[in-house]
């Protein structure tokens, strides 16, 4: 009837009684006609255990290595959901990255993938098998064993997708699909039938941890329809596509929100062109992302530039910030990482607008104030202090009609 790849993460398959219940899950679908291609991670807390494990060897292991070893974690679980799928009498043949050859870069630890060679999956579903994969993991052109990075098991399973021109892609997380905003800030969040693309790889890359962005992108690259839905109970999930010029777009399809966000500050620098790049480039270099940027310009002829980074970076950002500062003979440089970012999503932005005078009217309402501003085509989002971050996204997952059954544009 369709051929569908499917992906379990780690607590999909975290015990045996689960990957069994996969395996019942797999083999339901293997009766109703469909040729199944089954994606795996490691079952949780696998990788990290495998991690520790190679610090108590070596607390700088070498990145390849480290790769051939965290590699097993897949392995585990591809080979027992092959011998439960046997078990219950579905045909069954497990592979590793290597095996089904997934080509990527030699990227260690964060390998992007090339191609893949899908002669032998084609071969075992000609012959009525399930083909159980190994996600999060692939060779380079040398041979070597390579990863993805935390979540590559999505990107597996979308990138085969995409290879197999696979009717669609499910995604089996331990949520039962794509929410308004995380359930447990506000309770009245909705389930999603439906997202688009652009609107969920702003979700993805603004906090929200339902996929990891690299899947969505590959996704909406290669047209792949995405579906997520929930390992422990039955339902539709939602359904991640291209926008359709019919359907009437919601003005806001969800509130996203970051907690590991820190702000930074360099004050009083020289007004000249390139100090940004001066500025950034050290924090750059440091491998430090950088995400918003405000410059304020003096009437003295300098100016104060505001960024920030991820929370994890930030003693390192700032005091690299400390010697640029020196360098530039700034005034002063301050630093604050109890800050989150709040975002609204929607592609009926496009159409509408207001949204942003919307949004800082509610927040102004409750009281909030508001540090920073960055703006996309469909998404605005806004730095305040972190004690304001559930009052703000309930105020407006609100606002903006999300807690009704059928948001409507205001």
């Amino acid at each position: 009837m369709a051929l569908l790849v499917q992906k379990y993460g780690g607590t999909s398959v975290g015990s045996p009684e689960r990957i069994h219940a996969v395996a019942e899950k797999t083999a339901r679908a293997r009766r109703q006609g469909h040729d199944l291609v089954v994606v795996v991670s490691a079952m949780s807390g696998e990788t990290d255990r495998l991690l520790e494990l190679a610090r108590t060897v070596n607390p700088d292991p070498p990145a390849r290595e480290l790769d051939v070893l965290l590699a097993t974690g897949e392995q585990q679980t591809i080979a027992l959901l092959a011998m439960a799928l046997e078990k219950i009498g579905c045909p069954a043949r497990s592979y590793t990255g290597q095996q089904v050859h997934i080509l990527t870069d030699s990227a260690y630890g964060k390998a992007r993938i090339v191609k893949i060679d899908e002669t032998r999956i084609r071969e075992d579903l000609d012959q009525g098998r399930v083909v159980v994969v190994a996600g999060f993991q692939g060779v380079d052109e040398a041979g070597n064993i390579t990863t993805l990075g935390r979540g590559g098991s999505d990107t597996t399973g979308v990138a085969l997708a995409a290879a197999l021109k696979a009717d669609e892609c499910q995604i089996f997380t331990d949520v039962d699909g794509v929410y308004t905003t995380d359930p447990r800030v506000v309770p009245q969040a909705r389930r999603l039938d439906r997202i688009t693309f652009e609107e969920m790889l702003e979700m993805a890359s603004l906090g929200s941890k339902v996929l990891q962005i690299r899947s969505v992108e590959f996704a909406g690259k290669y047209k792949v329809p995405l579906r997520v839905r929930s390992s422990f109970e039955e339902g539709p999930g939602t359904l991640i596509t291209y926008e359709e010029n019919e359907m009437e777009a919601p003005l806001i399809s969800g509130i996203a929100f970051n907690r590991d966000e820190a702000k930074l500050t360099i004050r009083g620098v020289p007004d000249r062109p390139g100090i940004a790049a001066q500025i950034l480039g050290d924090v750059g270099k440091a491998n430090v992302n950088v995400d918003m940027i405000v410059q304020n310009v003096g009437a003295d002829g300098t100016t104060d530039f505001t960024f920030t980074v991820h929370r994890a970076d930030y003693k390192k950002a700032l005091e690299i910030l400390k010697a640029v500062a020196t360098q530039l003979k700034a005034k002063e440089v301050t630093g604050d990482d109890k800050i989150v970012k709040i975002s609204v999503v929607g592609v009926g932005m496009r159409s509408h607008a207001g949204i942003a005078s919307q949004m800082f009217k509610v927040l102004a309402d409750e009281g909030i104030n508001i540090q920073m501003i960055s703006t996309s085509e469909i998404k605005i989002s806004v730095v305040v202090e972190e004690k304001y971050l559930e009052l703000g996204v309930r105020a407006l997952h609100t606002a903006f009609g999300l807690d009704k059954a059928a948001p409507q544009a205001t």
